[in-house]
């Protein structure tokens, strides 16, 4: 029976073969089912359709063909069936989509009876555009920037056209193509009391025109300075040297300098110091010895125009301090100090004590005032009483005397 193992291993070769092969199988099965599924989800876009635009909440009518009879028609959007939403057939077979949303974009074909594809057109869908937000800024006499922001998502690709006009000349604002939202004017017209700025989007369900007044003279408005240094006087404990740069969109070496404001406070205070220079140096001869104080620097056009920059960032300086620990420090100390510790007195005893004496007399008078308008109250409702009476006694005697008669 030597053929009898033989012959068991052989039947199990087989099964196991048989088995191998069965899930190769299953795997392949598999894999097919995850791809048509994957090309099922893909959707349908015919290799040539037209390009169509709707208004979003409106009504849009997709065309056809004239020859293909309405019973015939079927639209399907990306390649599925049937068309969602709220939809309606023409005479000529047009498709007519009822209150557009944004989920109604896509490619929509229309076929004949035998599925084959008769027409096609991808549907975008969107607003017309609405006037937009604009704003300029002027750092120097050299250039403008204009910045705009539409007010309304169009959810169409736009275009924008900006130019200005000033004394019946029309210019165009220059454009970077990677800065779509906004536009430069170099060396801009200075002299002209006002300039008329347009910005107009294009979109392709329609256009709209965005016009501003600008007045270069005054919309000029610098940067605030930059690299504000603080440095105390070695020896000096009311001193401190205060230093910066001019702002770097301000041209170096321009025919139009700045001049600046400069001014600082001991922590604890509220009252500001300034001082005006053309300088971008300042030595400061008043701190209060041994306080922290806040210093700003702002910068402004020498000639006036425009206005002031904003505030550099506040930054705090101590002057300098003598190492001695027995060094005497400045009388005016105390009065920026915090916290502020007042000693008791007599005065605000005797103000607190008036203000007692002054409510207790109040409290009494009112309590008088109100036990007499009592007395007064029982005082007359007694005499009404007093007077009906006497006036049902006179009325009895009289009734008396006519029965004696």
């Amino acid at each position: 029976m030597a053929w009898r193992p033989k012959f068991i291993w052989t039947l199990h070769m087989s099964a196991t073969s048989t088995h191998a092969c069965g899930l190769i199988a299953l795997a392949i099965l598999a894999i097919l089912t995850i791809l048509c599924v994957h090309v099922n989800s893909e959707p349908w876009i015919p290799e040539a359709a037209d390009v169509q635009y709707g208004s979003l909440d409106c009504n849009v009518t997709l065309a056809c063909s004239s020859s293909l009879p309405r019973s015939l028609a079927e639209w399907r959007l990306n390649g599925s069936t049937p068309v969602p939403g709220q939809t309606g057939l023409g005479l000529d077979g047009g498709l007519t989509l009822v209150n557009t949303t944004q989920h109604m974009e896509g490619i929509y074909s229309c076929h004949d009876e035998e599925g084959n594809v008769v027409h096609a057109v991808k549907l975008y869908l969107g607003r017309a555009p609405e006037p937009l937000n604009v704003s300029c800024r002027m750092v120097n006499h050299h250039v403008v920037r204009c910045f705009w922001k539409p007010l309304v998502n169009t959810y169409l690709p736009s275009k924008y056209i900006a130019t200005y006009r000033y004394d019946n000349h029309v210019k165009t604002c220059h454009q970077e193509p990677s800065k779509p939202n906004e536009c430069t004017i170099g060396n801009p017209p200075m002299w002209y009391h006002t300039v008329t700025m347009n910005i107009t989007e294009v979109n392709p369900l329609g256009t709209a025109s965005t016009r501003i007044q600008l007045q270069f003279h005054k919309l000029l408005r610098p940067d605030p300075p930059e690299a504000v240094t603080l440095e105390p006087v070695a020896g000096q404990p009311r001193k401190l040297r205060v230093s910066w740069r001019y702002p770097s969109s301000w041209p170096q070496g321009s025919a139009f300098p700045l001049h600046f404001q400069l001014r600082y406070r001991p922590v604890g205070s509220n009252i500001w110091s300034e001082r005006i220079t053309t300088g971008t140096t300042v030595m400061i001869t008043d701190m209060v010895s041994g306080h922290p104080h806040l210093i700003q620097v702002q910068a402004g056009d020498e000639l006036s125009f425009g206005s002031w920059s904003e505030w550099s960032p506040e930054l705090l300086a101590l002057p300098w301090i003598e190492a001695s620990p027995t060094t005497k420090e400045d009388p005016a100390y105390e009065l920026f100090t915090e916290p502020i510790t007042i000693e008791p007195t007599e005065l605000p005893v005797e103000k607190t004590k008036g203000v007692g004496v002054l409510v207790c007399l109040g409290l009494l008078a009112g309590v008088i005032l109100l036990m007499l308008c009592t007395l007064i109250i029982l005082l007359w409702v007694r005499q009404k009483r007093r007077d009906c009476m006497m006036k049902r006694e006179l009325a009895s005697m009289m009734s008396m005397q006519r029965v004696k008669i």
